[in-house]
């Protein structure tokens, strides 16, 4: 992509407006209503353990794109909060972590919480379908993956 001025792509109000709304949806992802138990990253990370597999800080790192550091603090914030546990497994060098039974009832209660807004956002999403939200998603998901990938 050209960075002169006169570019047409940088210019086409088709391409601004999906830049704009691509920063809507990401001014989004840290919202946290008044009802929530969990801070947003708590939930994300949260969301990583629902498949019920332990994962150590590199691996929740890697998995939220996040430096270890920072996936570090907000684990031991959840930690604190009673939300996560770290713990040994032996023959590894790597703590793994888990949910507590506190970690999985917030996250549920959080969890329902979303779904409810997404419904009421689908409700309203007129014209338009979830299910075809979803799959333009992971088209542009995928595509951008791609392109990406060949980039590299």
């Amino acid at each position: 992509m050209s960075s002169e001025p006169d570019d047409p792509v940088l210019s086409s109000p088709l391409y601004r407006g999906l830049v704009d709304e691509l920063l809507r949806m990401r001014r989004r992802r840290n919202h946290v209503d008044d009802g929530a138990i969990l801070e947003a990253s708590a939930f994300a990370i949260l969301w990583l353990f629902d498949d019920g597999r332990a994962r150590t800080l590199r691996e929740l790192a890697d998995e939220l794109c996040l430096e270890q550091s920072t996936v570090n603090r907000q684990v031991n914030a959840a930690i604190k909060h009673g939300y996560l546990e770290r713990f040994e497994v032996a023959g590894q060098v790597s703590r793994l972590h888990r949910p507590t039974a506190a970690g999985r009832s917030a996250f549920e209660h959080d969890g329902a919480r979303r779904a409810r807004r997404l419904e009421a956002v689908f409700a309203d999403l007129a014209p338009g379908t979830p299910e075809g939200l979803l799959r333009e998603l992971k088209a542009y998901n995928d595509a951008y993956d791609r392109v990406a990938e060949g980039e590299l």
